[in-house]
């Protein structure tokens, strides 16, 4: 069974292959193929852009694919970025200036309180199959900490473990991660899918 992986961004591509390694299902993504037009992410919650990346992908491959979305909300900030956080610092942002906008925001800020989550969804090209949520609490760094990892991860301080995520492996990040956490929520929505169809 082949599962397609709504998104072209590569280091998520990547983590989500390392977390889903065990299933035994063929791992796909758009970034695979030229002609998947991008899904707009116009929704006003994480839940709704992974649902709609999760739906419009599924219906135009033909194939049974998974989305996911992630926030980072900053307390002092009214929650933001929130939805926007890819996109935090303009639409062609790249990491580092997402980061260098985040810690100018939080610059005299003492209250630093934060938390990711992750939303996936789960969608055949009828319908929405289901989907799973996972979040971590943390908050926001004054300096950037760490040599890992990918987007905030370097200025994200991960409560349970009083590290960054740049500051941990891969295992120890997939296992308090808030994309970690909805993906194990998700294998056995998966799962139940699969043996559903046999």
């Amino acid at each position: 069974m082949k599962l397609m992986i709504a998104s072209k961004n590569k280091d998520k591509i990547a983590e989500i292959a390392e977390l889903l390694s065990e299933l035994e299902v063929e791992l796909i993504s758009a970034a695979d193929f030229d002609e998947i037009p991008d899904v707009i992410e116009d929704k006003d919650t994480i839940e709704g852009n992974a649902i709609k990346k999760a739906t419009e992908i599924a219906a135009h491959t033909g194939l049974l694919t998974m989305a996911d979305d992630t926030g980072l909300f900053v307390k002092s900030l009214c929650g933001a970025p929130g939805v926007y956080s890819a996109r935090y610092a303009g639409e062609l942002a790249s990491y580092k200036d997402n980061r260098d906008k985040m810690l100018v925001a939080m610059k005299s800020e003492e209250q630093r309180e934060a938390y990711f989550q992750t939303v996936v969804a789960l969608a055949t090209p009828e319908k929405l199959v289901g989907i799973c949520y996972g979040k971590v609490l943390g908050s926001i760094t004054t300096k950037e900490i760490g040599a890992h990892g990918f987007g905030y991860d370097s200025i994200f301080l991960a409560e349970e473990t009083g590290k960054t995520f740049a500051e941990m492996g891969s295992d120890e990040k997939h296992a308090i991660s808030h994309r970690g956490r909805a993906l194990e929520k998700f294998k056995p929505l998966l799962k139940t899918y699969l043996d559903n169809m046999k």
